[in-house]
């Protein structure tokens, strides 16, 4: 298992449990953005900085992403993408997406996008909460701790 983050929008504060994760278990974590991101020194934990320009890290991610895999991101249909090569797709909040739930998001996102096309306001997400770096934290760890059972 290698795990992949888009960085672009990933929060510090997920990084940073990403980090001492892959520390911890020494899994290869591999940070994806079109910026330069800024990783701490590791034989285990790389950043890969690609060109501007709209989904170019998805791009990425989904490219280089192998069966088994977990890909950390918010991005409903990168997680689509993911999950249908055989990876597995964490979101920041600490939400596992499966075939099921990512269909549930994709159909919810495209109702939104529709409402905000024809002028209504839908708001945005809530700021990353305590509950929520800790749901994500303890999804990461039974993540891990399945990796060597086939899970």
């Amino acid at each position: 298992m290698k795990i992949w983050v888009d960085a672009d929008a990933c929060p510090g504060a997920i990084k940073e449990i990403l980090f001492r994760a892959a520390e911890r278990t020494r899994v290869e974590l591999t940070l994806v953005a079109n910026h330069a991101v800024r990783v701490p020194p590791s034989p285990v934990i790389r950043a890969v900085q690609v060109g501007a320009g709209f989904d170019v890290a998805d791009h990425e991610i989904a490219r280089r992403v192998a069966p088994g895999d977990l890909v950390v991101t918010a991005d409903i249909p990168l997680a689509a993408e993911v999950i249908e090569a055989g990876a597995q797709a964490l979101n920041p909040r600490g939400e596992r997406y499966t075939a099921e739930t990512v269909r549930e998001r994709l159909n919810m996102r495209d109702f939104m996008e529709t409402l905000r096309a024809s002028g209504v306001d839908t708001g945005g997400a809530a700021a990353l909460s305590q509950r929520d770096r800790q749901a994500f934290a303890n999804q990461l760890d039974r993540l891990l701790a399945r990796r060597g059972q086939g899970g």
